[in-house]
């Protein structure tokens, strides 16, 4: 009966938001010019959040590799740019604001990702779907236009944590005919397209009551579902703490610990390749994996193929990935997967 009062929400188109692009290995941070001075004050700041985006702690550990790192942090540039950025004002005005873009070196940052022995965050990450039902006394509504400052603080926040974001941008005639109800109550597997979305959804309720922002928060994807909620006085605030929250959910489900970290190789066998189009998309696919090295053909027949797999981590976590990623499906033996048609 849920499901059926979504029915009408035929419009409603998903934008993600910058995180997706997923640069993991670039963080950004505001100086106050251009000179030297500032950019060598802020790259070890970017490195900290190129380290925060591949963990997906937040958090890092005290350890002498880091602490090396921060003083050698503008030795292990690979680039630099300054961009402006426009932040909104809680009283609608906006501002611009001067950042170093700073992108490092993914060999140097991998090989202390693993000196200093932290969990790494599979880089192929679904972007989760986020609605926000704000009651500030002048009844329910999805995202008003008024609080454009905090979502834009959600943004920044998603990025420094490397969570990739998008939310609903509703068509004006569909605008109506959103049960806001049903939002308000969290439940995400009533959402249009939620099976679809291999992220999943985020239902995030704020109500202001008295001097204080009431937020609750609802995480539902195929896998889990959780629920908290952030007081705060500030509706940015509040964002924001339980924005960080989602990132350590969604992050300690996707990492891989260090004990599981290493070198492995595996065969693959891989049936449903019916010519060149199917083998060069189970090969791209495969190779895109961050948890996989070097992929090699051992032999290709009638509709099969099979491959030599190099993995960095244990072979358990591939088979996560592709569980999450419905690539490829799990066949009948050990390693052997077939390709969903498109």
């Amino acid at each position: 009966m849920a499901k059926s009062c979504f029915s009408l929400l035929l419009l409603v188109l998903f934008l993600p938001i910058k995180a997706s692009a997923l640069e993991l290995y670039s963080g950004e941070v505001a100086v106050a010019d251009r000179s030297d001075r500032e950019r060598l004050a802020a790259v070890p700041a970017a490195l900290l959040q190129v380290l925060q985006k591949h963990s997906g702690l937040r958090e890092l550990p005290i350890h002498p590799a880091l602490d090396e790192a921060m003083v050698n942090a503008n030795r292990m540039l690979l680039s630099f740019h300054f961009v402006s950025r426009e932040r909104g004002m809680p009283d609608g005005t906006v501002v611009p604001e001067l950042r170093l873009v700073a992108e490092f070196s993914p060999a140097v940052v991998d090989q202390l990702v693993a000196d200093m022995a932290l969990p790494r965050w599979r880089h192929e990450r679904h972007p989760l779907t986020i609605w926000i039902v704000v009651d500030d006394g002048l009844g329910r509504r999805l995202m008003p236009l008024e609080y454009q400052y905090a979502w834009d603080a959600l943004i920044d926040v998603a990025n420094l944590r490397g969570l990739p974001i998008r939310w609903p941008e509703i068509d004006p005639e569909s605008d109506g005919l959103i049960d806001l109800q049903l939002l308000w109550g969290g439940f995400t597997d009533a959402l249009p397209g939620h099976d679809e979305r291999l992220g999943g959804d985020v239902i995030v309720a704020a109500r202001r009551e008295g001097p204080l922002w009431n937020v609750r928060w609802n995480f539902g994807s195929d896998e889990e579902t959780a629920g908290w909620r952030v007081r705060e006085r500030d509706l940015t605030f509040a964002l924001v703490d339980g924005l960080h929250q989602l990132t350590d959910i969604v992050a300690a489900r996707d990492s891989i610990a260090a004990a599981g970290q290493g070198e492995w190789r595996i065969d693959m066998r891989i049936s449903g390749v019916q010519g060149a189009e199917d083998y060069a998309r189970c090969l791209a696919y495969l190779e895109g994996l961050g948890v996989v090295e070097e992929v090699t053909l051992i032999e290709a027949s009638s509709g099969e193929v099979m491959f030599l797999l190099e993995l960095n981590a244990m072979p358990q976590y591939l088979a996560a990935e592709m569980e999450r990623d419905r690539v490829l499906t799990p066949g009948e033996g050990s390693h052997n997967y077939r390709l969903v048609p498109f």
